[in-house]
């Protein structure tokens, strides 16, 4: 008996570990960057348009919270457990802005007219996105995040304005200088750009 229970609770950690992996890597994967001549719309939608079966999985999923000391309602563990795997959907664009400040560039724009071309298509004109802004980590940190915020936000209302995407599908974050997708040259200019992440909730 004593042996059959080692072998169930070796398998369990077992079972735990390859999940652990499988989360990590979801969760490690490097964000696409687009390139200026990169940023069309073909490459917006392949990135940003969810599978069928992850749509599938959104609208069939349902996590409810169990009481504190109680059991898990209904299948809650499994929930969480699909909720945690389901890859993140997005896209880094090189968005330049005018030095330490939030005002885009004219081919920054010229870029976001491309986005906002393809956030009205029918592939993406029923989900919402998260518009992340990024900086470098010259400055201190407070003040990079002020920045990317208020970069981000400057993205959510271009698109807003410009091509009348509807407000409630953007929600601008700044990221500061947490997630640098170069840290061997900090400067690098993918250090400072903004990715859209399409929300599945």
């Amino acid at each position: 008996m004593r042996r059959r229970q080692s072998l169930v609770v070796a398998l369990t950690a077992a079972v735990l570990a390859g999940a652990f992996c499988a989360v990590a890597f979801a969760q490690t994967t490097p964000p696409k960057v687009l390139e200026d001549n990169q940023v069309t719309e073909k490459n917006l939608l392949d990135a940003l348009t969810p599978s069928a079966e992850e749509l599938e999985g959104i609208r069939t999923r349902s996590l409810r919270v169990a009481p504190a000391g109680g059991p898990v309602a209904g299948n809650q563990a499994g929930s969480a457990t699909a909720a945690t795997l389901v890859p993140r959907r997005d896209v880094s664009l090189l968005v330049t802005f005018v030095i330490n400040s939030a005002t885009l560039t004219n081919r920054a724009q010229q870029l976001l007219d491309v986005v906002g071309r393809a956030l009205k298509t029918d592939q993406l004109a029923a989900l919402k996105f998260t518009v992340e802004g990024h900086a470098d980590p010259r400055g201190n940190r407070q003040s990079n995040l002020a920045l990317s915020q208020a970069r981000a936000e400057s993205v959510r209302k271009y698109l807003i304005a410009a091509h009348g995407v509807e407000d409630v599908r953007l929600l601008a974050v700044g990221k500061g200088d947490t997630e640098l997708l170069n840290r061997a040259k900090p400067t690098a200019p993918e250090n400072r750009r903004v990715t859209l992440v399409t929300r599945l909730e």
